[in-house]
């Protein structure tokens, strides 16, 4: 049985993707004031951090990068809403991912425009309250953009550096009505994941964990700096492992919202969670510096397993919490 549940939520959000798109410079703050709350928060990567109001959030992040960036289109790859599992209100948030694109043709950040298609890739939670967006988490790859710019934020990244896809079904945007047990099974599958990644001491190897509630094909689609891999064998070998053997002292997991639709679901927090810098890490020494991680996850189910996902972390606020300024210190090198 169908439900239409979350259908007003999805629509208050499309419209104002509408909006914003057409929107010229000089008319922003009053469109995004239309479609968001008098107390509207936004939260976004570094160098953007925590935004409050369509004003801050117009002249800090969106009249500039319109600018640079021309015309801005969106291309989305999912779009779902849900009601978020942790909160006891069962607040709901639509989620957006994919890229924006446009011609670079004016510095954005201090990254010299390059004249030529580029793409930012972001993912996006509004939790819609009264017919308005209340508060996002919009998270995008700067480095990812750096390196189409030809700027190597990073050393040499363990997996590989793409313009990410998006699901391979193909299925991704739920603008219609969606069977309600598809997401609880997908949400069911990704707290799963959750528990038994999140223990780091299973007393099973790493890729045998991984297949408790991975697809032996998963495909992995990282950040830039650390790249996209796909089997279990080899993202055991290109992040997880890695990864795990850089840090200690991890805290526990601490997401702001979690929900699902669909074949589809995700989640974010502020930060997800904090862990020492006890090891080399994306061919960075240790420092001992505990650091947060800001992420972004989004699944996709097939069967009973996780299939494929999108993560977004900001290793610009990470790398900068260890003493290693990249944005800075890479434009002013160029």
């Amino acid at each position: 049985m169908l439900t239409s549940e979350f259908q007003e939520e999805k629509k208050v959000v499309l419209t104002y993707y509408e909006a914003l798109e057409s929107a010229p410079n000089e008319a922003l703050v009053d469109v995004i004031a239309a479609h968001v709350s008098e107390n509207y928060l936004w939260r976004g990567f570094h160098p953007f951090d925590e935004k409050h109001g369509a004003a801050s959030v117009a002249e800090a992040f969106w009249r500039p990068f319109k600018a640079s960036f021309q015309p801005v289109q969106r291309r989305m790859d999912i779009f779902i809403a849900g009601s978020n599992s942790l909160a006891s209100d069962k607040d709901v948030w639509v989620v957006s991912m994919g890229h924006l694109m446009g011609l670079f043709d004016a510095p954005w950040l201090g990254i010299a425009p390059t004249g030529k298609l580029a793409f930012l890739r972001y993912c996006e939670f509004n939790r819609i309250e009264g017919g308005k967006i209340a508060e996002t988490a919009m998270y995008f790859d700067i480095p990812h953009l750096m390196m189409q710019a030809g700027l190597h934020p990073f050393p040499t990244q363990t997996a590989a550096h793409l313009v990410q896809p998006g699901p391979a079904t193909h299925g991704g945007l739920l603008f219609g009505t969606q069977v309600p047990e598809e997401g609880q099974k997908t949400l069911n599958t990704i707290n799963a994941m959750i528990t038994d990644l999140g223990q780091w001491n299973s007393g099973l190897s790493l890729e045998d964990e991984l297949r408790l509630t991975w697809c032996e094909d998963m495909l992995w689609w990282g950040p830039a700096g650390i790249g996209s891999t796909y089997t279990i064998a080899r993202y055991a070998q290109q992040h997880s492992g890695p990864f795990r053997g850089a840090f200690s002292d991890r805290s526990k997991t601490n997401h702001i919202c979690r929900l699902a639709e669909g074949h589809y679901g995700g989640f974010f927090g502020w930060p997800n969670f904090t862990a020492r810098l006890s090891g080399e890490f994306m061919g960075m020494p240790a420092t001992g510096k505990v650091g947060e991680f800001r992420v972004i996850d989004i699944y996709r189910r097939a069967g009973d397993k996780l299939a494929e996902n999108w993560i977004f972390i900001d290793l610009l606020h990470f790398w900068k919490q260890q003493g290693v300024d990249v944005l800075t210190n890479i434009t002013k090198d160029k």
